[in-house]
């Protein structure tokens, strides 16, 4: 994909969503890193039914360690692994206390030392939480990166790497959201809505779908 396409698909998910964010619920850094690693393999919305109640409580690492992995189980029974990530919330938890003074720290490297916390949590964390041009690549910025051209790879890091290469610097902030909203209501993975998409024309995926009208 050429410069100018590039800039041109950012430039209308801009003016269709000049201010895109995560659909996670979370008012403090530490809220948020708790609702990405619950949303491992579980939607935002399921997520955030459990987080309402819990959060409502249990804002901080020193309460969530207080609550303990067994009293964190029963407000996050209805998301997936939600034993695992029990024990995970209330690890990360007592490090963040232990180790950064109970703040969740602003880097890489020291947010992957937290238990459940790997690459694309802590991506998420550092762009919506600190505003680092950072591109976390779940399986809808895999998909709609390769069909569209935008970052080709054969792996998360590889469009990672890519995206944040092509990507012109003024998008690169936003360039996460947008992608991700774009995979999940339109660029689907059965059967994407390309009729309806914005920058269906600008797209090189081959296999585009078709109005349920069209002739010929």
């Amino acid at each position: 994909m050429n410069p100018r396409k590039r800039r041109a698909i950012f430039e209308r998910l801009r003016a269709a969503n000049p201010r895109p964010t995560t659909e996670l619920s979370y008012r403090t850094p530490y809220e948020l890193l708790v609702a990405v690693v619950l949303s491992a393999q579980a939607t935002d919305k399921s997520v955030n039914l459990a987080t309402a109640k819990l959060f409502r409580d249990f804002d901080s690492p020193e309460k969530m360690v207080k609550l303990g992995a067994q009293g964190l189980e029963g407000y996050i029974r209805t998301i997936g692994l939600y034993r695992t990530k029990a024990r995970n919330v209330i690890e990360l938890s007592r490090l963040l206390i232990e180790k950064f003074n109970g703040k969740v720290p602003n880097s890489r490297e020291n947010l992957e030392t937290l238990s459940g916390v790997g690459r694309k949590t802590a991506n998420v964390v550092l762009n919506t939480a600190f505003g680092q041009p950072t591109v976390a690549v779940d399986t809808h910025i895999f998909r709609v990166a390769n069909r569209t051209g935008l970052g080709p790879g054969k792996d998360p890091l590889e469009v990672e790497q890519k995206l944040l290469k092509h990507t012109p610097p003024e998008f690169l902030k936003d360039a996460h959201h947008w992608l991700i909203l774009h995979g999940r209501y339109v660029c689907v993975a059965r059967k994407p809505k390309c009729p309806a998409c914005l920058i269906r024309d600008l797209c090189d995926f081959r296999n585009k779908t078709r109005s349920p009208l069209a002739r010929g």
